[in-house]
């Protein structure tokens, strides 16, 4: 999945997206609100984590610009302010969850994968089954039967893109953009690379390569 931090206070900005990356998601950041509202009208990015107190634009405007533009991008606005009104003001604006500085880490993954689920599926399970496999996209696991296998996080990550439209074909250009982020400029092939491993790892039947296309996971 591909985030986009909103955040001026570019320590923090950096501490988040070092983090989540590490979570396996692609990250990119920006620290302005006029910036971020160009950026998040891409269309690319699977979930906004979003700053109030910007330079430029502040969070609510950029909140309410998205929504009034019609993107339904999920949002996670971070402020240093505390009260009933601002979170109320943030709601308000279209925001889907709001968290107030200082934050626990843990807290904000949390939240952020809430969402992602919300979005993908309303009450729906995190748990993937596709054939013999489970792929657990809360607890970041994958389970062949019974067995767990263990991944690395970009591993996982490249799984759950092909995972959530199992039995379609996902292009190597839609996993790039939502599984590395816009500043890497290396070789797109590396997805080949990726793909191997989880055939290793999985059973090369999974993973069925749509020539010109891309990849489609399948049930084993």
């Amino acid at each position: 999945m591909r985030l986009l931090i909103v955040e001026d206070e570019k320590r923090l900005a950096v501490s988040l997206a070092g983090g989540l990356r590490a979570e396996g998601f692609a990250v990119d950041v920006v620290h302005d609100g006029l910036e971020g509202l160009h950026r998040a009208s891409e269309g690319v990015h699977d979930l906004v984590v979003l700053d109030i107190m910007l330079p430029g634009m502040n969070g609510y405007r950029v909140c309410a610009a998205l929504r009034a533009a019609g993107h339904d991008v999920p949002i996670l606005m971070l402020t240093a302010k505390d009260g009933e009104y601002d979170e109320a003001e943030g709601l308000d604006t279209g925001a889907d969850d709001y968290l107030t500085k200082p934050f626990s880490y843990v807290v904000l993954v949390a939240r952020v994968r809430a969402l992602l689920r919300r979005r993908g599926s309303p009450g729906a399970s995190p748990v993937l089954r596709v054939g013999e496999l489970s792929i657990d996209t809360a607890a970041r696991r994958v389970f062949r039967e019974e067995t767990e296998v263990a991944l690395t996080a970009k591993e996982f990550a490249v799984l759950e893109q092909l995972a959530v439209r199992a039995g379609e074909v996902v292009g190597k250009q839609w996993i790039l953009e939502h599984v590395w982020d816009f500043a890497y400029d290396g070789d797109p092939n590396i997805i080949e690379v990726y793909i191997s491993a989880l055939r290793r790892k999985l059973g090369a039947p999974a993973i069925q390569t749509v020539r010109g296309a891309g990849y489609r996971l399948v049930a084993s």
